[in-house]
């Protein structure tokens, strides 16, 4: 099964997600999917 969402959509949206400062559930609910994909990432800190 193909996954819905792009790689490189999902780094956007994680990176995007980070800068505005989003909902802190949904930061994390993309960045443990950009860890269960094993994609390589820049060290952004997480919205706190």
């Amino acid at each position: 099964m193909l996954p819905l969402l792009s790689d490189e959509l999902l780094m956007e949206a994680y990176q995007h997600a980070v800068r505005l400062k989003l909902e802190r559930e949904f930061v994390h609910l993309l960045h443990a999917e950009i860890r269960r994909r094993q994609l390589p990432m820049k060290e952004e800190r997480l919205a706190k």
